[in-house]
């Protein structure tokens, strides 16, 4: 019992040291910028070592993709929090999309995940994130509402990916004074303009 105690004190501690680098790269990161933070004082502000810091991350951009992925995976909870699989397929992608623009304007999360990420992960790698979060949670719906006849069926990689970008484009402007009426107004109107015509409701969904 006090060996299973130790392997667990010492998981505790390796998990609380890696929480304390990202909780603290994410404070700098945001007021900062990525280009401007230095691994130095990353770690005076974890109050770990330098050591620690290159037991759990390989380099800075490392443990700047770490900020992103748990930022990225935050939206997504808040989205699917929004849309329980209880909703009707329409009103749970309006529930979701009303999520995320609230958890974007987090303050940060539109420079880490919409601007600096897609500048130092690349757009392959930001893609991948999204795709594994808030992409993942937008294709779940948009799957649900063709399967219920509620849209157009459109194959839906292509869809999600635009959809996604409009979104992103409206927490961009949002944040940088936007009115959230207007572009939430826009958005809702692209999602219903996706309603089917009767005709289009008998054709075979493409959702791979």
């Amino acid at each position: 019992m006090q060996q299973d105690h130790g392997r667990r004190s010492n998981r505790d501690r390796t998990e609380a040291t890696r929480a304390d680098l990202i909780a603290a790269a994410r404070k700098l990161f945001t007021e900062k910028s990525y280009a401007e933070t230095g691994t130095p004082e990353i770690v005076v502000a974890a109050g770990v070592t330098r050591g620690a810091l290159y037991h759990h991350f390989a380099d800075k951009q490392a443990l700047f993709a770490a900020v992103v992925e748990q930022e990225a995976q935050a939206v997504a909870q808040e989205i699917d929090r929004a849309s329980p699989p209880s909703l009707e397929a329409r009103d749970a992608l309006i529930a979701g999309s009303d999520a995320y623009l609230a958890a974007m304007r987090v303050p940060g999360r539109t420079r880490l995940l919409l601007l600096d990420g897609p500048a130092v992960l690349g757009r392959a790698a930001m893609d991948a994130v999204d795709n594994r979060h808030g992409n993942r949670s937008l294709r779940e719906g948009l799957v649900a509402a063709m399967r219920a006849n509620m849209m157009t069926r459109l194959p839906v990689d292509a869809l999600t990916a635009l959809l996604a970008s409009a979104f992103d484009r409206a927490a961009l402007a949002i944040e940088a004074g936007g009115s959230v009426e207007d572009y939430r107004a826009v958005l809702m109107a692209l999602i219903d303009g996706l309603s089917p015509s009767p005709r289009q409701a008998l054709r075979p969904a493409r959702t791979r």
